[in-house]
């Protein structure tokens, strides 16, 4: 069923349509209907395909040896979509090893099953060829990006506290995030996994959506709906590690085969699991496969690949005389960076308008430069400084804001180092975190207007935007992925407040292009008021770079409202207020401006005008030129 080309290009680790030829695939072959399986295990000394059309008796399809790349193979008749299969291998020594599943299965059980299955070679119809094409033409830099963080399985149950299916989430989950105006979905892990608890970071199928929520065209449905709501769909990808369970990838053939052999560099102390072998040509191929697999089979609109800086150094989490130095004696993973910067090549040269999302926590210089100007070659990097700096000094009571100014304006100084997203994420409301809600300073009536601003801030501040479930309506309780989220919250003003002005930030961010056009350019920000510490008062502009009028945000992090406050703007004339999150609607106490200020020359501090601004107690302004 293989050929000597990939043989030759799989073994070179360049073959980029593995998927295509290594798993499980009904094919028609000689006149009879069938499935070709085929699999990696180059130290096996025999490999057989099992299952109940077998008795899972490995004598009975014993698979032929391609030694010249190691794979396995075997035509099988008459086996159809949906039947359950997995490898039994007898490693070079003669030992017996535990059932494999398959590394390449497009479908798999659901656990606590952990079979694979045959997927349906039927294709998909799709039907947002639109929509593709006018994401192929995007420069995701320059356009809005608000992405909705989703744990699938714990977004809403159902009445006996299932999971809903693909189907029923694209009935609920994708109007939902529609109307809160948000631009993408991001998903927590859905490739296969045998826990729930580990949230999907524990994957043991890189290739097939997990079948709690249903089959791979379900999954495809629910991308396919997403895109009809423009929607764009990003999937979290987990290529740093992997669990050591027995039917998984963990000593395959009886040898280290995806792992590194030396548990200095193949074993992470952080999660008790196996780190791959970015120095193997056919585990690296068999990552960039899964990437560009997700991408060209189910649409999606990109990756976020999960904790980056642990594959970046050899030394991390790591104690002295624990780690391996690199051939130049650094503590850098030449290997990994290698891998990164193919496989950020392969799906930017495969798939426009795409985007991959590095969460990077260290000063890695480059993540999202180009691999041509010697960079990882992600498009975007996400901003855990600006994330860890702000709730600490939103954390603090207002009374020693002023002593802690830089925990805001340092941000600044780095913001435009690389393409930045600001995450709110699944991080930040567990493990005794407490939700974003639950960290603000405060009593209750100070904690709301507190999130209310910092999320007037954050959407003003420069870099793409993101946010976990949840803290659209202010949860006071920490995410558990075992039951749905209180949406009973709803019900209650304040909450329902933080929800409406999510809403409106989202709908404001996308058609004020001051807001969103150079998030990743220094031109597109200025500071207005900078060193008013003592009062925690910040003021920016954001600019478009074009036609479209500037836009004037300032921050009051104290209770005391200020009158008359001097704003020093670029331009004499009226601003019109566009958002103030002290709004009655918003469960505010209704301080404002009533809808406009007027800005007067001369200014106030080198600049050409300035107005006199009612800032409201914890709340964030923002007002555009109107010529």
């Amino acid at each position: 069923m293989l050929g000597p080309f990939d043989d030759y290009y799989a073994a070179e680790g360049t073959h980029l349509r593995l998927f295509d030829k290594l798993g499980a695939h009904v094919i028609d072959h000689e006149g009879a209907t069938g499935v070709q399986f085929a699999v990696w295990a180059p130290n096996a000394r025999r490999v057989s395909v099992v299952g109940e059309f077998n008795r899972w008796d490995g004598r009975r399809h014993v698979m032929r040896h391609r030694q010249s790349s190691g794979v396995w193979e075997i035509f099988v008749p008459d086996l159809r979509p949906g039947t359950a299969y997995k490898y039994e291998i007898i490693g070079a020594q003669g030992q017996l090893l535990p059932l494999k599943a398959d590394p390449f299965a497009l479908s798999s059980e659901s656990r606590p099953c952990t079979a694979s299955r045959v997927a349906s070679p039927e294709p998909f119809t799709w039907t947002d060829g639109d929509y593709l094409a006018d994401r192929g033409m995007a420069d995701r830099r320059r356009a809005p990006m608000s992405a909705y963080e989703v744990h699938l399985g714990s977004w809403r149950r159902g009445w006996a506290n299932e999971f809903l299916t693909y189907d029923e989430l694209a009935d609920q989950l994708i109007p939902y995030v529609v109307d809160l105006g948000f631009t993408h979905i991001e998903l927590l892990p859905i490739t296969e996994h045998p826990l729930d608890a580990s949230w999907g970071y524990q994957p043991t199928g890189l290739f097939a959506p997990t079948a709690r929520f249903g089959t791979p065209d379900g999954f495809a449905r629910f991308v396919d709906r997403a895109h009809a709501a423009g929607l764009g769909v990003i999937l979290d990808w987990v290529p740093a590690h992997f669990p050591t369970d027995a039917h998984g990838l963990s000593l395959f053939d009886g040898t280290a085969l995806y792992e590194h052999a030396d548990p200095r560099r193949g074993f992470h102390p952080d999660w008790n699991t196996a780190i791959y072998n970015y120095g193997r040509t056919e585990v690296t191929a068999f990552l960039i496969n899964s990437a560009l697999y997700w991408m060209e089979r189910f649409h999606l609109d990109g990756l976020r690949v999960d904790a980056v800086a642990s594959m970046l150094y050899l030394d991390y989490s790591r104690e002295p005389g624990e780690w391996l130095p690199n051939k130049f004696g650094g503590n850098e993973n030449v290997e990994a960076v290698s891998f990164l910067r193919r496989m950020n090549a392969a799906a930017y040269g495969n798939q426009p308008g795409i985007a991959t999302i590095a969460e990077e926590s260290t000063s890695w210089p480059k993540v999202s430069a180009p691999v041509h100007e010697g960079g990882l070659g992600f498009g975007f990097k996400w901003n855990m400084g600006f994330m860890h700096d702000t709730l600490r000094y939103l954390a603090r009571d207002p009374v020693h804001r002023k002593f802690h100014h830089d925990d805001i304006t340092f941000g600044l100084l780095y913001a435009f180092s690389e393409n930045f997203v600001l995450p709110l994420s699944h991080d930040e409301v567990v493990h005794g975190k407490g939700t974003i809600l639950a960290r603000m300073a405060g009593d209750r009536w100070q904690k709301f207007a507190t999130l209310r601003a910092y999320y007037a801030f954050m959407w003003a501040y420069p870099g793409k935007k993101l946010l976990f479930m949840g803290q659209e309506f202010a949860s006071w309780d920490e995410w558990s992925e075992a039951r749905s989220l209180d949406w009973h919250l709803l019900a209650e003003a304040d909450h329902a407040g933080i929800h409406r002005l999510l809403r409106d930030l989202n709908r404001t961010y996308r058609e004020v292009p001051a807001l969103y056009a150079r998030d990743c350019e220094p031109g597109g920000f200025e500071w207005l008021v900078v060193d008013d510490a003592e009062n925690s008062i910040f003021a920016w502009l954001r600019l478009s770079g074009g036609d479209a009028p500037p836009v004037a945000i300032i921050s009051n992090f104290t209770p005391a409202p200020r009158e008359n406050y001097v704003l020093p703007l670029p331009r004499a004339g009226r601003w019109r207020e566009i958002v103030n999150t002290d709004a009655r609607d918003y469960g505010g106490s209704g301080w404002g401006n009533l809808g406009f200020i007027e800005a007067d020359a001369p200014g106030d501090k080198g600049r050409p005008a300035a107005a006199r601004v009612t800032l409201p107690p914890l709340a964030t302004l923002m007002f555009v030129y109107e010529a």
